[in-house]
């Protein structure tokens, strides 16, 4: 096979949006499989009662992970030559390697092979934990995942003031607290900082209840806010809603409505 065909082709089984099929092709189904596998295995490595007197299968595993994501990652940085662009084939390499998700993978790479080279023990856990990362990859192997990433992208103006309305509710009711509650509860309420803990966790409806007002206005007050940031929680989960159908919409019909051809 010619040189650039064999690019081409790797390069179609390796970039779901390059397929004109749905679904995944073998190879990148492969590599979701070892993605999945190798994420479990620096999991279960966290637990001694498992690991004791078998570090050598995990070291093992480890290293078969990280020398067949490297070579993925070569081979990656090989076929980006073929996107599509007026941009030179070590132009397009370079802005791959500079992309979100080649950061990440070099990462895991790296994670993967540290014990070769790092002696200290805090270190090799950091490092082990890094490997978990490897789950941020598998967005890239799925051409949904793009579509659904488009879709918010589209919809981060209204994103941004739905966020910045929150930001703004959750200083008013933290600054209200601090103001009813600061001289009756100062470890908890003593300051507009350490009011902004209560004010999230009510805002987002979690109430840890490590912190809460004793005043009868300190609950009237917060009963407004709790109220009130159930509603500012459910704007983004529609925006997010509607973003998620529009993304489904496109995945199954063309841009145009027209549908796709899934064979």
């Amino acid at each position: 096979m010619h040189y650039g065909n064999l690019r081409r082709s790797l390069w179609l089984l390796l970039e779901p949006k390059a397929r004109t099929k749905r679904g995944l092709s073998w190879l990148n189904i492969c590599l979701l499989l070892l993605i999945v596998m190798a994420t479990l295995t620096a999991i279960i490595e966290t637990e001694p009662l498992i690991v004791r007197g078998r570090q050598h299968i995990f070291s093992g595993l480890q290293y078969v992970f990280g020398t067949v994501f490297a070579v993925e990652y070569v081979a990656r940085l090989w076929v980006a030559a073929e996107v599509p662009g007026d941009e030179g084939p070590w132009a397009k390499r370079w802005r791959f390697v500079r992309s979100p998700s080649a950061i990440i993978d070099l990462i895991v790479v790296l994670a993967a092979f540290a014990p070769l080279i790092a002696g200290d023990v805090a270190s090799l856990r950091m490092l082990r934990l890094v490997r978990i990362l490897g789950l941020a990859r598998l967005g890239k192997l799925s051409a949904a995942v793009h579509g659904i990433s488009a879709a918010v992208y589209s919809r981060r103006f209204e994103l941004g003031v739905t966020a910045g309305i929150a930001i703004m509710f959750m200083v008013f009711g933290a600054t209200l607290l601090y103001w009813i509650e600061g001289e009756v509860q100062p470890d908890q309420f003593g300051s507009i900082p350490r009011a902004m803990w209560w004010a999230v966790v009510t805002m987002t409806t979690i109430g840890y209840g490590d912190a809460y007002p004793i005043t009868a206005a300190g609950r009237f007050a917060a009963a407004f806010i709790a109220l009130s940031g159930v509603g500012l929680i459910a704007m983004p989960t529609g925006i997010l809603a509607a973003a998620f159908s529009d993304a489904m919409q496109s995945h199954h019909h063309g841009p145009h409505g027209e549908d796709v051809d899934l064979d």
